[in-house]
């Protein structure tokens, strides 16, 4: 019994002192002066974009000198209205194709690191009592994505060319405004990104038609990037560099444990299983890889096809895109 007592003893002395050492830590990064920047969030409350909410809690960004000011968005054509304009510094989870656009048009943005490659977050669902068993079903019936430009529209085309049948896409917004129009009869089918909708398939009030996975081609490509305004990148190096690296740790501390998971819960409201659920069978570590690169020839393709682009980027125009892409 002594010999446990002791044991028992150390450990809660060195977890004591690991603690403590955080906590000083944490308090002389609070001693210095925190360089702010304002990040464009788009889909509040998704595990994906969540670091600069949940990293800035936990003290993270604030350990690398960082402060970070958050500003949500529908997605799409409305995030990069506020990179591009500069009322923020850093756009995480933008489309690819969007990025690719706005660099040919000479905006001031670059790409900086990527968010998600194959992104198996986003799914198109119906309610329970819908008619509509897939999307081949759903010829001449209305169908959602988040706003013009973001990756859930570009997959929203593609699963209609897919389908083989005509179907009319709407912009509906963020995946709570989506449901509220899908079960008031104004939208036929849906989008979501989990966490949301996971109580809904639970409770069986929607049903699952489709998924982004559901696309062959986009199982293992870059879907979107985390962009930053051209004046940031080159006025502000180090700070850019220490808020790359504040995410990064961020998201390892995300996958480390069950910490991160209760802080999500708590900061979003969301219940802690369903953050679980999302966590563990949607998001892969691997998959939010900053610095992962993929498809993105397949990206070019859907840009002009969709025009998007007007003529294809050349190796020497993709070279000036990743100038700046986290090393």
């Amino acid at each position: 019994m002594a010999t446990r007592s002791i044991g028992v003893l150390a450990v809660g002395l060195t977890c004591s002192l690991a603690f403590s050492t955080l906590v000083q830590t944490a308090a002389i990064a609070q001693d210095k002066p925190l360089d702010v920047v304002k990040v464009a969030i788009p889909q509040r409350g998704s595990w994906e974009t969540a670091p600069a909410d949940i990293g800035q809690q936990a003290g993270i960004f604030a350990k690398h000198g960082i402060k970070t000011e958050v500003l949500y968005t529908s997605g799409g054509g409305e995030t990069m209205q506020a990179l591009i304009s500069g009322s923020v510094d850093i756009a995480v989870a933008t489309g690819t194709t969007a990025i690719m656009a706005a660099f040919a048009k000479n905006a001031p943005i670059r790409p900086v690191a990527s968010s998600i490659t194959g992104a198996q977050d986003i799914y198109w669902y119906v309610p329970a009592n819908s008619p509509i068993k897939s999307l081949k079903d759903a010829a001449g019936k209305t169908i959602a994505f988040s706003a013009l430009g973001s990756s859930s529209n570009l997959a929203t085309l593609t699963l209609i060319k897919q389908a083989g049948v005509e179907m009319k896409p709407v912009a509906t917004g963020v995946s709570q405004a989506t449901y509220a129009q899908v079960m008031s009869g104004q939208i036929d089918v849906g989008w979501g990104a989990v966490p949301f909708g996971i109580d809904l398939i639970q409770q069986k009030k929607i049903r699952l038609v489709g998924r982004y996975s559901d696309i062959p081609e986009y199982r293992d490509m870059t879907a979107r990037l985390d962009a930053a305004n051209l004046q940031f990148i080159t006025k502000r190096p180090d700070v850019l560099k220490r808020f790359l690296a504040a995410y990064g740790e961020t998201l390892d501390w995300m996958y480390k444990g069950d910490d991160a998971v209760k802080a999500f819960a708590k900061f979003y409201d969301l219940p802690l299983n369903e953050v679980t659920i999302a966590r563990d069978q949607f998001y892969s570590r691997k998959s939010l890889d900053l610095k992962r690169l993929s498809g993105l020839d397949q990206a070019m393709q859907d840009a002009l096809a969709l025009k998007f682009l007007t003529k294809p980027l050349t190796k020497a125009e993709l070279d000036e895109m990743f100038k700046y892409f986290i090393k």
